[in-house]
């Protein structure tokens, strides 16, 4: 089988030598899943899709090392889990399906970025319909770019604990791709999952922006040329798609200025860090169960205390840079579509000002008919009077029809040209 887009990991539990494996998220054995299989051939992976169970879902767990596996999980088990209400997964749902959420939760991060809807923790992400051909680039990037060499490292005895991931139960992970040289992990798990997320739906609403622009611009040059309903009908399709992919935009950016605007948001999306601390204060106060309750109570409130001190819970400027970042790469595509709309405002404007020209001069040409009916209906009194059969000594005068008919039409031109001239003078009339 040729190589697809990704390979499939399984994930395997941090043995730690004085907690149990369980307390760790990639430690939970994963149910038995008869829906998929997976074989390891040059980097690709078969998925033979059998009969799903009630309520199961396709979801792809990818670790901070970039190994994936493809899970079918319920509702129950991604809850029980990911350690997040049921209510955060109705925001993963298809009714939510154009909306843009970041929630922080104690222990997670529920992600709903246009297409992307994913659960991030500490030490891996849950990505819900790995498979749609608009995912598979998020995927590729997190598979290129999340694998980490070192992971967080705790100070004190919990130092002596193993970092190496171990194969997970009734599961093998297939091999991750090789980090690229030099590829250094400065920000936290959790941030660089954010920032692949953002840079994919960044990345493909500048390509819809960048479409829509070459199509917009021929159509509304078109229109401006010839008025016809073809033309209109375009333009209509075309403010209809520009409408919506502004909401859409809009959408993500309001949701990053929220969090910009609230620093204490943002120190909740912090995940490693807390999920350090608690680490830290296990470890510690583990190490102290041996010698007495008492001190451990003791030790426990006062390194808690210096631990909560040392690590300030409200520096939160690596996340705030990152936001900053994407919220003004958001507004630049925000602002393409602005002039884009304002090219067809004022394309609308300019045929509004054509139509109303025409219509102008109709009113002109109608102005001026009149204006000769009038003439014309003053000739047509006169001769309507000699049609009548009442004696007259003009009847019985030779040659004088002819003079008679040609000054009465001239009288008339000549009250037409007054009539005329008098609207020209009233700029009634165009030059």
């Amino acid at each position: 089988m040729g190589k697809g887009p990704f390979s499939f990991r399984r994930s395997s539990p941090r043995r730690r030598t004085k907690k149990p494996p369980s307390q760790s998220p990639l430690a939970t054995p994963p149910p038995a899943i008869s829906g998929s299989s997976f074989e390891n051939g040059g980097g690709g992976a078969v998925t033979k899709a059998k009969k799903k169970t009630g309520g199961a879902r396709l979801w792809m767990r990818v670790d901070r090392t970039g190994r994936s596996e493809l899970v079918e999980w319920d509702k129950n088990m991604i809850i029980r889990h990911a350690a997040i209400p049921a209510r955060d997964l109705r925001i993963l749902g298809p009714v939510f399906s154009h909306s843009s959420n970041i929630l922080a939760r104690e222990r997670a991060m529920v992600v709903n970025l246009e297409f992307i809807k994913a659960i991030v923790t500490a030490e891996e992400v849950l990505l819900l319909d790995p498979l749609r051909q608009e995912v598979l680039p998020f995927v590729e990037q997190l598979r290129q770019q999340l694998p980490y060499k070192n992971q967080p490292k705790l100070h004190g005895p919990a130092d002596e604990q193993e970092n190496d991931m171990q194969v997970s139960i009734g599961r093998q992970w297939l091999p991750a791709p090789e980090s690229a040289e030099g590829l250094q992990a400065e920000l936290p798990f959790e941030f660089r999952v954010l920032e692949i997320a953002l840079e994919v739906v960044c990345t493909f609403l500048d390509s819809s922006v960048a479409d829509l622009e070459r199509g917009a611009y021929p159509v509304l040059d078109e229109l401006a040329r010839n008025v016809s309903t073809k033309n209109l009908e375009h333009v209509r399709s075309l403010k209809s798609n520009l409408t919506r992919l502004l909401a859409r935009v809009q959408k993500v950016r309001d949701e990053i200025e929220h969090l910009l605007d609230d620093n204490e948001d943002m120190a909740q999306l912090y995940l490693t860090r807390k999920w350090l601390q608690n680490q830290q204060f296990e470890a510690h106060s583990g190490a102290t169960v041996s010698n007495n309750l008492s001190n451990l109570r003791r030790l426990g409130s006062t390194r808690s205390g210096s631990l909560v001190t040392s690590n300030d819970d409200n520096d939160v400027e690596e996340l705030e840079m990152l936001l900053e970042a994407y919220f003004m790469q958001l507004d630049g595509t925000r602002n393409k579509i602005l002039s884009v709309r304002e090219y067809i405002d004022d394309t609308e404007d300019y045929v509004n000002i054509q139509l109303d020209n025409h219509r102008n001069e109709l009113i002109q040409l109608q102005l001026t008919l009149t204006i000769a009916s009038f003439a014309i209906a003053v000739e047509t009194l006169i001769a309507g009077a000699f049609g009548m059969n009442i004696p007259c000594e003009l009847y019985e005068t030779k040659n004088l029809f002819w003079p008679f008919v040609g000054s009465i039409s001239a009288g008339c031109i000549f009250l037409f040209l007054i009539i005329w001239s008098y609207a020209k003078w009233k700029k009634l009339l165009g030059s």
